[in-house]
């Protein structure tokens, strides 16, 4: 970088090239590249006297901002004996552009305090600090003295002033400072569209600005169609797109993001389909659309199609297509995920990591998601609750306890979420004194005010333990009213207890709470079927019928070779229906050879014995299961998912197919694991 300069040059010429080589040196963009150069520059102004020079100081405070370096230009800042108005400027416009805007401020009242007068290049970068800080009010102040100056018509100002009403959501000063503008470019009139859409959601307004814009540039048509497609309205989104004469990715990705979470998955895969071009955020924005609408098959087709066409996954992709993972217990394509980021170097960052631990646990894997939490460099408390949870819904409530333990151990500060998870493993495993002491030590130990889902957890607690009276006492003594979990979890106990008169007391308040939820209404029929009190069950269903109620369709799904199968109860749409039901029949052959009697209490239709068996044999779990058997190999692990709680007769009908086909069988139902091996449950027969 050093320019050769001739020994024999008079003394004042050598320091005369030296000042423009640093000048040079200043304007030149090559020499931002890193901190090292800096510092080179740094001696330069010394050497040469320029470091009290405006015009070259405020050059090195640029390229300081650049580099992210406001600390060192703060230094060379503060050795100045006078800085004009450019230095000032511009060191407020770097902590600005850095994200620092108390100090760009702090250098606003430094300004002024010694007298350098702000002018029409200050206070943009002033007011936008005043926006980012919501100090809404030095805001209006600021505005106050820009009327004194006579700056406040000023395009680039009035703009930021626009930008910082819609912000404080006063868009009436807004429009008025936008109204007040003696000249109006793209950008004031884009962002006063701005602040209708964005800050507050006026899109009559916003469209009424829209229609009148003399100049509608590529923002103000992103700007109008992301403000449809952030109420849900892609029918108007759709067809403002259609309209725009010009269309950039960020258009498609706003539309494509609106199908994602507004319509159906075929518009978006259709939409997507057609678009010129894609980045990461369309291939994330069309496999996050699908996971949400539970297409996990397509979703990971979607996957393997990116990488087909050397799309690289980002930390988005890799978090949403593990929650499809998690979602439908598909183990082995989370597997694969995870192998993916292992060959790829991909940092096991703390959001990554955690999606891991998720998948493995909702998987029932509990081996691969301990591996991955212990491998964490970093772990917050979102990645402990996840290893928490994963060892309560398993069954593990020991560990799940300990882990607790263990975490406060390390000063990592429980939340409302990681309670849950400690409450639901004293559940799973009627824990009664572990459960109280941490209910009780969630608001004297940690400062934590239990939540609704605390004591649902406390009344589920207690009402599977059989301590019904306790739980409805518990109920009636809460500060807050009850909602629907809280009954439910009352009207759970009291079917596995058969106590039908606390159970009617809890569907009064059922009904009333959550009159459209069937699944209470038949979960009161089971217990009336239990007890033999067959005109209520009739009265019951009678009133569903009434209310057009229905039970939920009970589904169950298993992976094999990376794809989902889905069975519902009794459906043959399968393509290999056939072998299916053949194997139930097998099933059921083996299963009264081991001596197991169908538990038909809660089939309550008004049918024949031999008719309700042979119901139960065609529950979806075990639809699943035969599907199982003679789609994989000996001795591979079933694991089958189901959207409800799993039945007393699929729970114990599993536990002899596990035994009779020498299989490990995994379900999870909707509330916990059920790990079936060698005719036992990890579930003790407690659910």
């Amino acid at each position: 970088m050093e320019m050769e300069i001739r020994l024999l040059k008079p003394l004042a010429e050598i320091e005369r090239v030296q000042k423009q080589l640093t000048l040079s040196l200043l304007k030149s963009r090559e020499t931002t590249a890193t901190s090292k150069h800096l510092k080179a520059l740094h001696v330069h102004l010394i050497r040469t006297g320029l470091h009290q020079s405006s015009y070259a100081v405020g050059n090195f405070v640029a390229h300081c901002a650049t580099l992210g370096s406001m600390g060192y230009a703060t230094q060379v800042f503060n050795q100045m004996s006078e800085p004009n108005s450019f230095v000032w400027n511009t060191m407020i416009r770097g902590f600005q552009q850095n994200q620092q805007p108390e100090q760009a401020l702090a250098f606003f009242d430094q300004m002024r305090i010694r007298s350098i007068r702000p002018d029409c290049f200050t206070f943009p970068f002033v007011i936008r600090a005043c926006a980012n800080l919501q100090y809404f009010r030095t805001g209006r102040c600021v505005h106050a003295q820009l009327f004194k100056i006579c700056l406040h018509d000023d395009v680039f100002i009035a703009t930021s002033l626009i930008e910082f009403y819609g912000i404080s959501w006063d868009m009436m000063t807004a429009q008025q400072v936008f109204d007040e503008m003696p000249v109006k470019d793209s950008v004031s009139w884009t962002t006063l569209l701005s602040g209708y859409v964005n800050h507050c959601s006026d899109l009559k307004k916003a469209r009424q600005l829209f229609d009148e814009m003399p100049a509608k540039d590529l923002v103000a048509w992103n700007t109008i169609i992301g403000g449809y497609v952030k109420v849900g309205d892609m029918e108007l989104a759709n067809k403002l797109f259609d309209q725009a004469p010009i269309k950039d990715l960020l258009m498609y990705n706003t539309l494509l993001g609106g199908f994602a979470k507004h319509g159906e998955p075929q518009v978006v895969l259709q939409f997507f389909d057609k678009m010129p071009e894609r980045d990461v955020v369309s291939w994330n924005s069309a496999i996050g659309g699908l996971v949400q609408n539970k297409r996990i098959n397509e979703a990971m087709a979607l996957f393997h199609r990116m990488q087909m066409e050397n799309s690289k996954p980002n930390e988005v992709t890799l978090v949403s297509i593990l929650s499809a993972c998690a979602q439908a217990g598909a183990l082995d394509v989370g597997r694969w995920i995870h192998s993916y980021i292992d060959r790829n170097a991909v940092d096991l960052k703390v959001v990554v990591g955690t999606a891991l631990v998720n998948m493995y646990s909702k998987c029932g894997a509990l081996e691969s998601a301990q591996h991955v939490f212990d491998c964490m460099p970093d772990r917050d408390v979102v990645a402990w609750n996840a290893m928490i949870m994963g060892f309560s819904m398993n069954g593990q409530s020991k560990n799940a306890l300990e882990l607790f333990s263990q975490m406060r151990r390390e000063d990592v500060k429980p939340n409302e979420i990681t309670m849950i998870g400690v409450l639901s493993a004293c559940t799973h495993s009627g824990l009664i004194d572990e459960g109280r002491k941490h209910f009780d030590g969630m608001r004297h130990e940690l400062g934590i005010t239990p939540k609704i889902e605390h004591y649902g957890c406390m009344v589920d607690l207690l009402g599977r333990s059989g301590l019904l009276e306790e739980a409805y006492k518990f109920i009636q003594d809460m500060p807050i009213v009850p909602h629907a979990g809280v009954w439910g979890a009352l009207l759970g106990a009291c079917k596995i207890h058969g106590n039908i008169t606390l159970a009617e007391l809890a569907i009064q308040h059922l009904v009333e709470l959550d009159p459209e939820d069937g699944g209470y209404l038949s979960i009161m029929s089971n217990i009336y079927a239990n007890a033999g009190r067959w005109d209520d069950v009739a009265k019951v269903r009678q009133l569903m019928i009434e209310k057009g109620i229905s039970k939920l369709r009970g589904c169950s799904s298993i992976e094999i070779n990376g794809e989902i199968h889905e069975f519902g109860a009794e459906e043959k749409i399968h393509p290999r229906s056939k072998e299916i039901y053949e194997m139930i029949d097998e099933i059921s052959k083996q299963l009264r050879i081991a001596g197991h009697a169908a538990s038909t209490t809660e089939v309550f239709f008004d049918v024949e014995e031999e008719e309700k068996e042979k119901a139960l044999f065609f529950h979806s779990e075990k639809l699943a299961a035969a599907f199982g058997l003679i789609a994989t190999d000996k001795g591979v692990t079933l694991r089958i998912v189901k959207n409800l709680r799993i039945c007393a007769d699929c729970h114990s009908a599993i536990k002899i197919i596990s035994r009779i086909f020498d299989r490990e069988i995994v379900v999870r139902d909707r509330s916990r694991f059920h790990h079936f091996k060698k005719g036992t449950c990890s579930c003790g027969d407690y659910w």
